[in-house]
């Protein structure tokens, strides 16, 4: 008997109630195995089944599953897919999808008539975003806590990542990440760790220490939008100032911003905007996930005129009148991020984009159809890191950044009224 049809004939008996992967669940679908049913709902969860928001992908191979008593309609990225399947005798159905890889896609069904289910948030990675044989992996260190002075006693919690071809003769290129606790996992959906493994073996990063800073605490009070979401140059002096300076003095670092970028999502990304901004000696590649240029932290109704507070919501108009600062910066954003008495995120990195634009920033800006999620900027992850350090030389300390001529030769970013 060949080897794959035993293994097919094996996996309902050996893992019918355990988590299988997206190839092994695609594999027991294309052969329409016995226990499929049961490996899709111990593997996709079966209250995601019941809510349609049930589906496993690798690489550019997706399955999805829904439970109904009739048969539903997939339509991925709003194209209507062939009908669904029915998993065995009972309600479940299931369908494959091929997938782009490198962004971020959306799916629904329609069943009797009536879109319901789905998500605007379904990350495709690339090859770039899964271990490769050979590529040697860096050392995360141990959680590291660290008490601000310029914060006033608040605890944060970092973390350094050195890639395994660091030498501590050669000076390394730095990249700071805030909400890091959310990075440092492997095998978590940002995918960070493995992606700086492979873009440094594959030369298109330099080598790079990483640095995953946690928002801080004053007791029971969270720091974070205070952190990031005021303009200031408060937090960039605390980078600079304690948490740099302590990684500094235990790894050999480039102070040049040239060899220097940081990144973050939602707050994080203003924040990322903002300590460049702020601080253009320190800092001049930034990388912003649905960034906040909001006004969470903006203080404009005080009576007091040394109270008001600039917030992410003036950025825009900040980008486009104040001098041009040597930045370079990759925005990422999407059509059904947030709206809120803050702002509205979507207009506001338009914006942003079109001010930058404007006074010829070196820039780009990656549009999709997502939600307030992580899941564009995880799957683009190499892309962007990869244009963010491009035509780097190790030989130079400084750069200055001009916009791409194809990106010149295009319009202003317009908005069209789709989903009314």
């Amino acid at each position: 008997m060949p080897t794959r049809l035993c293994f097919l004939l094996l996996i309902p008996a050996l893992w019918a109630a355990d988590k299988l992967t997206a190839p092994q669940l695609i594999e027991m679908a294309h052969h329409r195995s016995p226990g499929i049913e049961d490996a899709l709902r111990a593997s996709l969860g079966d209250d995601k089944i019941k809510k349609g928001t049930g589906f496993a992908g690798e690489g550019a191979d997706f399955i999805f599953a829904f439970e109904s008593e009739s048969q539903p309609l997939l339509y991925l990225d709003d194209h209507e897919a062939s009908p669904m399947t029915r998993a065995g005798n009972g309600n479940l159905w299931f369908q494959i999808g091929n997938l782009q890889v490198g962004t971020v896609h959306s799916f629904y069904y329609i069943l009797n008539g009536a879109r319901t289910g789905g998500s605007a948030d379904v990350a495709a990675y690339g090859p770039d975003s899964y271990p490769k044989p050979g590529v040697p992996q860096g050392t995360l260190s141990e959680q590291i806590v660290h008490t601000s002075k310029i914060y006033d006693g608040m605890r944060s919690n970092y973390w350094i990542y050195v890639p395994a071809q660091y030498d501590p003769q050669v000076p390394a290129a730095l990249m700071v990440w805030q909400d890091g606790q959310g990075l440092i996992q492997r095998d978590g959906a940002s995918r960070t760790l493995t992606v700086v493994d492979n873009l440094i073996a594959e030369k298109k990063i330099p080598v790079m220490i990483q640095v995953f800073i946690q928002p801080g605490t004053i007791g029971d009070k969270a720091m974070r939008s205070i952190e990031y979401d005021t303009v200031s140059d408060r937090y960039p002096r605390f980078l600079r100032d304690e948490i740099l300076a302590d990684v500094q003095a235990k790894y050999n670092i480039r102070k040049d911003p040239y060899s220097r970028g940081i990144a973050g999502f939602s707050s994080g990304g203003i924040c990322a905007f903002n300590a460049a901004w702020q601080q253009n000696d320190q800092f001049s590649r930034v990388l912003s996930h649905v960034g906040s240029f909001t006004s969470i932290q903006w203080r404009h109704d005080q009576a007091n005129p040394a109270d008001k507070i600039l917030g992410g919501n003036d950025y825009p108009f900040l980008v486009r009148k104040e001098p041009k600062h040597n930045i370079r910066v990759w925005l990422q954003d999407g059509s059904e991020d947030l709206e809120n008495d803050h702002g509205s995120w979507p207009m506001q990195n338009i914006q942003m984009a079109n001010s930058l634009k404007l006074r010829e920033y070196d820039f780009h800006f990656s549009w999709g159809g997502g939600s307030h999620n992580s899941a564009h900027g995880n799957a683009e992850l190499p892309e962007e890191l990869t244009w963010l350090w491009r035509d780097y030389d190790p030989a130079k300390t400084e750069q200055v950044y001009v916009m791409d001529p194809a990106e010149k030769s295009k319009p202003m970013f317009r908005v069209k009224l789709l989903n009314r």
